[in-house]
Protein backbone atom coordinates (compact mmCIF):
# COMPACT_ATOMS: atom_id res chain seq x y z
CA UNK A 1 0.00 0.00 0.00
CA UNK A 2 2.55 2.16 0.89
CA UNK A 3 4.47 1.22 -2.16
CA UNK A 4 1.24 2.39 -4.04
CA UNK A 5 1.50 5.45 -2.34
CA UNK A 6 4.85 6.39 -3.14
CA UNK A 7 4.30 5.55 -6.83
CA UNK A 8 1.46 7.68 -7.25
CA UNK A 9 3.19 10.52 -5.70
CA UNK A 10 6.43 10.07 -7.79
CA UNK A 11 4.41 9.72 -10.70
CA UNK A 12 2.71 13.13 -10.03
CA UNK A 13 6.09 14.65 -9.60
CA UNK A 14 7.26 13.32 -12.64
CA UNK A 15 4.51 14.02 -14.57
CA UNK A 16 4.64 18.15 -13.05
CA UNK A 17 8.08 18.26 -13.85
CA UNK A 18 7.69 17.26 -17.48
CA UNK A 19 4.77 19.81 -18.23
CA UNK A 20 6.67 22.67 -16.94
CA UNK A 21 10.10 21.36 -18.45
CA UNK A 22 8.10 21.38 -21.77
CA UNK A 23 6.75 24.68 -21.45
CA UNK A 24 9.78 26.29 -20.30
CA UNK A 25 11.89 24.90 -23.43
CA UNK A 26 8.85 25.93 -25.37
CA UNK A 27 9.34 29.82 -23.84
CA UNK A 28 12.84 29.59 -24.13
CA UNK A 29 13.21 28.17 -27.80
CA UNK A 30 10.72 30.69 -29.22
CA UNK A 31 12.08 33.54 -27.40
CA UNK A 32 15.88 33.23 -28.42
CA UNK A 33 14.98 34.78 -32.11
CA UNK A 34 12.18 36.99 -30.78
CA UNK A 35 13.49 39.42 -28.13
CA UNK A 36 16.25 40.54 -29.84
CA UNK A 37 14.56 41.54 -33.09
CA UNK A 38 12.17 43.27 -30.80
CA UNK A 39 14.42 45.19 -28.75
CA UNK A 40 17.32 46.39 -31.45
CA UNK A 41 15.13 48.43 -33.81
CA UNK A 42 16.25 49.49 -37.03
CA UNK A 43 15.33 51.45 -39.90
CA UNK A 44 14.10 48.05 -41.17
CA UNK A 45 11.17 49.12 -38.68
CA UNK A 46 9.94 51.69 -41.28
CA UNK A 47 10.72 49.15 -44.57
CA UNK A 48 7.13 48.27 -44.33
CA UNK A 49 4.59 49.52 -47.88
CA UNK A 50 1.91 49.45 -45.88
CA UNK A 51 3.13 52.18 -43.63
CA UNK A 52 4.32 54.70 -46.00
CA UNK A 53 1.19 54.39 -47.74
CA UNK A 54 -0.64 55.55 -44.38
CA UNK A 55 2.17 57.97 -44.05
CA UNK A 56 1.91 58.95 -47.74
CA UNK A 57 3.06 62.25 -49.28
CA UNK A 58 2.09 65.90 -49.72
CA UNK A 59 -0.46 63.85 -52.93
CA UNK A 60 -2.03 61.36 -50.27
CA UNK A 61 -2.17 59.77 -46.46
CA UNK A 62 -1.36 61.55 -43.72
CA UNK A 63 1.14 64.07 -44.89
CA UNK A 64 -1.80 65.16 -47.00
CA UNK A 65 -3.99 65.83 -43.79
CA UNK A 66 -1.44 67.85 -42.38
CA UNK A 67 -0.78 69.73 -45.66
CA UNK A 68 -4.59 70.43 -44.96
CA UNK A 69 -4.16 71.68 -41.79
CA UNK A 70 -1.78 74.16 -42.75
CA UNK A 71 -4.74 75.92 -44.38
CA UNK A 72 -6.70 75.96 -40.97
CA UNK A 73 -3.61 77.71 -39.35
CA UNK A 74 -3.11 80.18 -41.30
CA UNK A 75 -6.67 80.56 -41.44
CA UNK A 76 -6.38 80.79 -37.95
CA UNK A 77 -3.77 82.78 -37.45
CA UNK A 78 -5.27 85.49 -39.82
CA UNK A 79 -8.58 85.92 -37.76
CA UNK A 80 -6.42 86.16 -34.41
CA UNK A 81 -4.05 88.80 -36.28
CA UNK A 82 -6.87 90.66 -37.18
CA UNK A 83 -8.78 90.76 -33.81
CA UNK A 84 -5.49 91.54 -32.06
CA UNK A 85 -5.91 94.81 -33.40
CA UNK A 86 -9.32 95.50 -31.82
CA UNK A 87 -8.20 93.71 -28.66
CA UNK A 88 -4.92 94.69 -27.90
CA UNK A 89 -4.00 91.36 -27.46
CA UNK A 90 -0.32 89.67 -27.86
CA UNK A 91 0.47 87.79 -30.98
CA UNK A 92 3.36 86.44 -32.62
CA UNK A 93 4.59 88.59 -35.93
CA UNK A 94 3.23 87.75 -38.88
CA UNK A 95 7.21 86.92 -40.20
CA UNK A 96 8.03 84.58 -37.37
CA UNK A 97 4.61 82.91 -38.21
CA UNK A 98 5.21 82.28 -41.43
CA UNK A 99 9.14 81.22 -40.70
CA UNK A 100 7.80 78.56 -38.28
CA UNK A 101 5.10 77.76 -41.10
CA UNK A 102 8.08 77.16 -43.71
CA UNK A 103 10.27 75.26 -40.79
CA UNK A 104 7.43 73.00 -39.86
CA UNK A 105 6.34 72.34 -43.32
CA UNK A 106 9.70 70.55 -44.86
CA UNK A 107 9.95 68.85 -41.33
CA UNK A 108 6.26 67.26 -41.94
CA UNK A 109 6.47 66.47 -45.31
CA UNK A 110 10.12 64.90 -44.38
CA UNK A 111 8.79 63.14 -41.51
CA UNK A 112 9.87 59.89 -42.34
CA UNK A 113 13.12 60.97 -43.57
CA UNK A 114 13.77 62.76 -39.83
CA UNK A 115 12.42 59.14 -38.40
CA UNK A 116 14.84 57.20 -40.31
CA UNK A 117 17.42 59.08 -39.14
CA UNK A 118 16.69 59.79 -35.50
CA UNK A 119 16.09 55.80 -34.85
CA UNK A 120 19.33 54.76 -37.26
CA UNK A 121 21.16 57.22 -34.43
CA UNK A 122 19.68 55.37 -31.44
CA UNK A 123 20.54 52.10 -33.40
CA UNK A 124 24.26 52.68 -33.85
CA UNK A 125 24.27 53.80 -30.41
CA UNK A 126 23.07 50.70 -28.88
CA UNK A 127 25.69 48.87 -31.54
CA UNK A 128 28.31 50.85 -30.67
CA UNK A 129 27.60 49.28 -26.32
CA UNK A 130 27.44 46.03 -28.14
CA UNK A 131 30.09 46.06 -30.06
CA UNK A 132 32.52 47.45 -26.46
CA UNK A 133 30.98 43.73 -24.75
CA UNK A 134 31.75 41.75 -27.56
CA UNK A 135 35.43 42.73 -27.47
CA UNK A 136 36.02 42.61 -24.18
CA UNK A 137 33.58 39.41 -23.66
CA UNK A 138 34.05 38.04 -27.02
CA UNK A 139 30.55 36.89 -27.05
CA UNK A 140 27.36 38.60 -28.40
CA UNK A 141 25.88 41.07 -26.38
CA UNK A 142 22.19 40.08 -26.60
CA UNK A 143 18.89 38.62 -25.09
CA UNK A 144 19.73 35.08 -26.71
CA UNK A 145 22.96 34.81 -25.85
CA UNK A 146 22.36 35.72 -22.00
CA UNK A 147 19.19 33.20 -21.82
CA UNK A 148 21.92 30.80 -23.23
CA UNK A 149 24.01 31.43 -20.54
CA UNK A 150 21.29 31.00 -17.88
CA UNK A 151 20.01 27.40 -19.17
CA UNK A 152 24.07 26.27 -18.67
CA UNK A 153 24.34 27.94 -15.35
CA UNK A 154 20.89 27.01 -13.74
CA UNK A 155 20.79 23.15 -15.58
CA UNK A 156 22.44 21.37 -18.40
CA UNK A 157 20.04 21.41 -21.39
CA UNK A 158 17.94 18.57 -22.43
CA UNK A 159 17.95 17.36 -18.21
CA UNK A 160 15.35 17.26 -16.50
CA UNK A 161 13.65 20.01 -14.28
CA UNK A 162 12.80 19.59 -10.52
CA UNK A 163 10.04 22.09 -9.77
CA UNK A 164 10.50 21.67 -6.03
CA UNK A 165 13.61 22.36 -6.22
CA UNK A 166 15.24 26.02 -5.93
CA UNK A 167 16.61 25.54 -9.37
CA UNK A 168 13.57 25.13 -10.82
CA UNK A 169 11.68 27.81 -9.02
CA UNK A 170 14.49 29.81 -10.09
CA UNK A 171 13.94 28.65 -14.03
CA UNK A 172 10.03 29.36 -13.94
CA UNK A 173 10.75 32.93 -12.16
CA UNK A 174 13.35 33.58 -15.00
CA UNK A 175 10.95 32.31 -17.65
CA UNK A 176 8.22 34.01 -16.81
CA UNK A 177 10.37 36.96 -16.82
CA UNK A 178 11.33 36.66 -20.50
CA UNK A 179 7.66 35.89 -21.64
CA UNK A 180 7.05 39.60 -19.78
CA UNK A 181 9.82 41.11 -21.55
CA UNK A 182 8.47 39.67 -24.95
CA UNK A 183 4.67 41.06 -24.68
CA UNK A 184 6.21 44.23 -23.20
CA UNK A 185 8.63 44.97 -26.07
CA UNK A 186 5.87 43.99 -28.43
CA UNK A 187 4.08 47.02 -27.37
CA UNK A 188 6.82 48.97 -27.75
CA UNK A 189 7.43 48.01 -31.51
CA UNK A 190 3.86 48.40 -32.13
CA UNK A 191 4.28 52.30 -30.22
CA UNK A 192 7.32 53.07 -32.25
CA UNK A 193 5.35 53.12 -35.46
CA UNK A 194 2.46 54.32 -33.83
CA UNK A 195 4.67 57.70 -33.34
CA UNK A 196 6.04 57.43 -36.65
CA UNK A 197 2.52 57.86 -37.74
CA UNK A 198 1.77 60.64 -36.26
CA UNK A 199 5.28 62.84 -36.41
CA UNK A 200 3.57 64.91 -39.09
CA UNK A 201 1.07 65.98 -36.83
CA UNK A 202 3.88 66.62 -34.25
CA UNK A 203 5.56 68.59 -35.99
CA UNK A 204 2.89 70.82 -37.60
CA UNK A 205 1.84 71.63 -33.70
CA UNK A 206 5.60 73.72 -33.31
CA UNK A 207 3.26 76.50 -35.45
CA UNK A 208 1.01 77.52 -33.00
CA UNK A 209 2.80 78.25 -29.13
CA UNK A 210 -0.67 76.72 -27.37
CA UNK A 211 -0.66 73.27 -29.77
CA UNK A 212 3.39 72.99 -29.42
CA UNK A 213 2.46 71.08 -26.01
CA UNK A 214 1.97 68.08 -28.76
CA UNK A 215 5.08 68.01 -30.10
CA UNK A 216 6.77 68.26 -26.72
CA UNK A 217 5.01 64.83 -25.70
CA UNK A 218 5.32 63.22 -28.25
CA UNK A 219 8.94 63.78 -28.90
CA UNK A 220 9.76 62.64 -25.07
CA UNK A 221 7.62 59.39 -25.15
CA UNK A 222 9.64 58.35 -28.50
CA UNK A 223 12.97 59.33 -27.82
CA UNK A 224 11.80 57.35 -24.37
CA UNK A 225 11.23 54.39 -26.29
CA UNK A 226 13.99 54.46 -28.31
CA UNK A 227 16.48 54.70 -24.98
CA UNK A 228 15.40 51.78 -24.06
CA UNK A 229 17.43 49.84 -26.53
CA UNK A 230 20.80 52.06 -24.90
CA UNK A 231 19.90 51.01 -21.56
CA UNK A 232 19.31 47.26 -21.86
CA UNK A 233 22.55 46.44 -23.55
CA UNK A 234 24.13 48.34 -20.43
CA UNK A 235 22.43 46.21 -18.31
CA UNK A 236 23.73 43.15 -20.20
CA UNK A 237 27.01 44.44 -20.00
CA UNK A 238 27.19 44.28 -15.81
CA UNK A 239 25.20 41.00 -16.52
CA UNK A 240 28.41 39.24 -18.66
CA UNK A 241 30.82 40.98 -16.63
CA UNK A 242 30.06 38.39 -13.29
CA UNK A 243 31.18 34.99 -13.71
CA UNK A 244 28.45 32.52 -13.07
CA UNK A 245 28.86 29.27 -11.33
CA UNK A 246 26.18 27.02 -11.79
CA UNK A 247 27.06 25.66 -7.83
CA UNK A 248 27.38 28.90 -6.57
CA UNK A 249 23.11 30.24 -5.09
CA UNK A 250 24.88 33.85 -5.45
CA UNK A 251 25.21 33.52 -8.99
CA UNK A 252 21.58 32.38 -9.44
CA UNK A 253 19.96 35.19 -7.33
CA UNK A 254 22.18 37.67 -9.40
CA UNK A 255 20.58 36.42 -12.96
CA UNK A 256 17.11 36.99 -11.15
CA UNK A 257 18.20 40.47 -10.53
CA UNK A 258 19.89 40.81 -14.03
CA UNK A 259 16.43 39.64 -15.53
CA UNK A 260 14.09 41.93 -12.98
CA UNK A 261 16.33 44.87 -13.89
CA UNK A 262 15.70 43.87 -17.85
CA UNK A 263 11.93 43.98 -16.86
CA UNK A 264 12.38 47.30 -14.89
CA UNK A 265 14.22 48.87 -17.71
CA UNK A 266 11.51 50.61 -18.87
CA UNK A 267 10.56 51.84 -16.04
CA UNK A 268 13.85 53.37 -14.94
CA UNK A 269 14.00 55.28 -18.14
CA UNK A 270 10.07 56.58 -17.21
CA UNK A 271 11.72 57.83 -13.98
CA UNK A 272 14.53 59.60 -15.40
CA UNK A 273 13.29 61.73 -18.11
CA UNK A 274 9.42 60.23 -18.49
CA UNK A 275 7.91 58.33 -20.90
CA UNK A 276 5.59 55.81 -21.79
CA UNK A 277 5.27 52.64 -19.76
CA UNK A 278 5.48 49.32 -21.28
CA UNK A 279 5.56 46.90 -18.64
CA UNK A 280 3.44 43.64 -18.56
CA UNK A 281 3.28 41.96 -15.27
CA UNK A 282 2.12 38.34 -15.93
CA UNK A 283 2.86 37.37 -11.79
CA UNK A 284 0.90 34.88 -9.91
CA UNK A 285 -0.73 37.54 -8.34
CA UNK A 286 -2.19 39.43 -11.54
CA UNK A 287 -3.94 35.94 -12.59
CA UNK A 288 -5.19 35.57 -8.97
CA UNK A 289 -6.48 39.23 -8.75
CA UNK A 290 -8.05 38.49 -12.54
CA UNK A 291 -10.03 35.52 -10.82
CA UNK A 292 -11.36 37.64 -7.79
CA UNK A 293 -12.70 40.16 -9.99
CA UNK A 294 -15.22 37.77 -11.87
Amino acid sequence: MENEQINIVETITQTINNLFSNLFSSIDNSLYSVLDDLLFINTDVLDNKYLDSILGSSSNGLVLICNSLLIGFCIYYAFKLLLSYLTFSEVQRPSQFIFKLFICAIFMNFSNFIMENIISLFSNLSLSIREVGEIAFNKNICLSTFIQEFNSTIYIENSSINMFTLNGLIKGFISIGFLNLAISYSLRYIMIKVFILISPFAFISLINPSSSWIFKSWIKLFLSLLILQIFVPIILLVAFSIEFNSSDLFSKIIYIGSIYALIKANSFVRDFMGGLSTDINLGISNFKNLITKQ
